[in-house]
């Protein structure tokens, strides 16, 4: 199973890699929306970690096109801040508040994934 990781913060993509090669994942990163939406298609990952605030793109705009080529890819939305009240984020299938804690982004990515 491959994870695109998308987010602008270098600390954040080592940690999500660490943790989730740990858990068996692949993973692949990407810093900017450009990269992503490259990575997204040549990879062709089984679920996606997205930031909403990126340096070139906004992250609903980049979650949009993503569910455009592939509807069945998993998103889940991460972010600093609480966007729950934007109606966009809720085409992603989750969404989760960043945090040092992964616990409930790798329960939330083992549950779309069906790998209770």
């Amino acid at each position: 199973m491959k994870i695109l990781v998308v987010d602008d913060d270098l600390h954040i993509q080592r940690l999500y890699k660490e943790e989730f090669e740990e858990e068996g994942y692949e993973v692949v990163t990407a810093s900017n929306g450009k990269d992503a939406i490259e990575l997204f298609d040549s990879e062709a990952p089984d679920i996606v970690t997205l930031d909403i605030l990126l340096p070139d793109v906004d992250g609903i705009r980049l979650l949009r096109q993503m569910k455009e080529k592939r509807p069945k890819v998993p998103i889940i939305m991460s972010t600093a801040y609480d966007y729950r009240d934007d109606f966009a984020v809720w085409a992603s299938e989750a969404y989760i508040v960043k945090s040092s804690d992964l616990d409930e982004l790798k329960s939330t990515i083992k549950k779309l994934l069906g790998r209770q």
